[in-house]
């Protein structure tokens, strides 16, 4: 196997574990009225807290480096351009989107920490403040429309390429397209994202690992003859 088609099968790895990852955040994911102090207490003061933050942390470092192997599989079909803007729209959404992560992570496990030990400060406007601060909010909302707007677009490369099965992107695009509109729905819908988001990212994932053919083979031809058995 070439080097370049190791890389893409080391990238399909790295965003099936992405899909693992964004599994596991709402999965695990401390569940609690963060509306009272005692539930955003026990949310945000909990190990499983950070751990799962961190989780969906690694899954958008991973996914715009996955999109870079489609591109790399797109190479020389009409669709690797758009593919290419789709991988550079991604990590410019994964950058954004990062910056709130650390400080929804980071700072309220601090400040509820200390407020589950008895340090006088007012944990739920303090959370509401670091939730809600106009940049912040706005860089963070910027940064999730940026990946979504990203995956559709690996997802239409993808359909036109003819290079790997028309529908492999379908349900990673979806997946990333309804993240920030699940924020605002109840955590058995938010698991259930996190359920749809995985396994999008696997699908693609198996289809770029296929794309990734043994040296002295044509990587295209197996993805090829799949994507024209789907049309």
């Amino acid at each position: 196997m070439t080097r370049p088609l190791t890389r893409v099968r080391l990238a399909a790895a790295a965003l099936a574990l992405a899909g693992v990852l964004f599994a596991l955040y709402p999965g695990l994911r401390p569940w609690r009225d963060e509306t009272t102090l005692q539930g955003a207490q026990e949310s945000m003061s909990s190990g499983w807290w950070v751990a799962t933050h961190l989780f969906a942390m690694i899954g958008f470092i991973l996914v715009p480096l996955a999109l870079l192997a489609v591109r790399r599989v797109l190479d020389g079909t009409r669709a690797e351009p758009l593919a290419l803007t789709a991988a550079v729209t991604t990590w410019i959404g994964a950058g954004l989107t990062l910056s709130y992560y650390g400080a929804e992570d980071y700072a309220l496990n601090v400040l509820a920490t200390r407020s589950v030990a008895g340090d006088q400060l007012d944990l739920l406007a303090l959370a509401e403040g670091i939730r809600y601060q106009s940049t912040a909010v706005t860089v963070f909302g910027l940064g999730l429309v940026l990946l979504g707007v990203g995956a559709v677009l690996a997802a239409v490369a993808i359909a036109r390429s003819g290079v790997l099965p028309r529908l492999s992107g379908v349900l990673f695009a979806v997946g990333f397209a309804a993240f920030l509109p699940q924020f605002f729905t109840p955590a058995p819908v938010r698991i259930g994202h996190g359920i749809l988001l995985a396994a999008g990212c696997v699908q693609l994932a198996v289809a770029l690992w296929r794309a990734a053919a043994p040296a002295g083979t044509d990587p295209a031809e197996p993805a090829a003859a799949e994507a024209n058995a789907l049309s």
